[in-house]
């Protein structure tokens, strides 16, 4: 049984006339009168009562007709589907990303994608970069937003593009002796109490402050960790120390704060999107399409 024996039963049944019903389908009357009895042989029952007055379904072809539309129906919406598939307009996208990727690239990025692809489903999970790479390599995410290049065993099966670069700021309550001043010197921060992301999160990006800690016999002394951005401006504003952390932070400045550039400047590890190599699917595809357009001048030619 095939898809054209459940149309030429359901055009019988919507012309009564074996006549009508050929030329609704396009073919000739016998040939339709053949495959309608072949269809009958092969359901084991008579679908269609042959009358004077035209061609009317029995009880055996009402059920067996309510089933046929219901299955052209199903085929037609998996056709449909596997198209929008191919266009990326339906499936899953699995992205793992750092919470400083929420400030500048992923607000409008995503905001974009989801207007654009609205039956796509989400899989967001914040994360540092090294779980975000080992996720991604494993096959567990499709994207990877994290601070600098990949590294490990499985990286040289990434393609990974800068999206977005950050020196160091600090930022300080508004009754902090730093506030108001354009930018604070590595001098000034090296006695000061710094607030700062959790050191095994972001090891890249940490490295850049050993400066501030060099020399000092008891830097862990002067440390407060901070699960985010958010939380090191809310501490910044309590007045507990100086957070550090990168120029994006300016994106949710506060009411109480004040941000000083770091000098000499200090750039942070770049803010890079990666993916593997191969196996690209069709919503990756798009998602990676609405990064070009809306991500940082120049991303579009490191893109594979």
């Amino acid at each position: 049984m095939e898809a054209r024996h459940l149309r030429y039963a359901i055009a019988l049944a919507e012309h009564q006339h074996f006549g009508r019903a050929a030329n609704a389908v396009g073919i000739a009357q016998p040939p339709l009168s053949k495959q309608i009895a072949a269809l009958e042989r092969e359901v084991g029952a008579r679908l269609f009562d042959r009358t004077a007055r035209g061609v009317f379904p029995t009880a055996a072809g009402e059920a067996f007709l309510a089933r046929a539309r219901r299955s052209l129906a199903e085929m037609a919406g998996a056709a449909a589907d596997a198209g929008r598939a191919e266009r990326g307009e339906i499936g899953e996208l699995r992205i793992g990303f750092i919470g400083s990727a929420l400030l500048e690239l992923l607000p409008a990025v995503l905001n974009a994608f989801v207007a654009d692809h609205p039956d796509v489903r989400l899989g967001l999970h914040e994360m540092s970069t090294s779980a975000s790479t080992s996720a991604l390599i494993a096959g567990e995410l499709d994207v990877s937003i994290g601070r600098g290049a990949p590294r490990g065993a499985g990286a040289e099966r990434l393609t990974s593009v800068t999206v977005g670069r950050d020196d160091l700021v600090a930022v300080v309550g508004a009754a902090h002796p730093f506030a108001g001043q354009r930018s604070v010197g590595i001098e000034q921060l090296r006695d000061a109490q710094l607030i700062v992301a959790p050191w095994d999160a972001e090891p890249a990006t940490m490295s850049r402050l050993r400066p501030l800690l060099e020399p000092g016999t008891d830097a862990a002394g002067r440390v407060i960790e901070a699960r985010d951005v958010h939380t090191i401006i809310g501490l910044a504003a309590c007045g507990v120390g100086v957070g550090m952390g990168p120029s994006c932070m300016r994106a949710v400045a506060r009411a109480g704060v004040w941000f000083c550039a770091v000098t000499p400047r200090i750039p942070l590890p770049e803010l890079v999107l990666s993916y593997r190599k191969t196996g690209t699917s069709p919503v990756l595809r798009e998602f990676l399409d609405t990064v070009r357009s809306l991500g940082p001048a120049g991303a579009n030619s490191r893109f594979a």
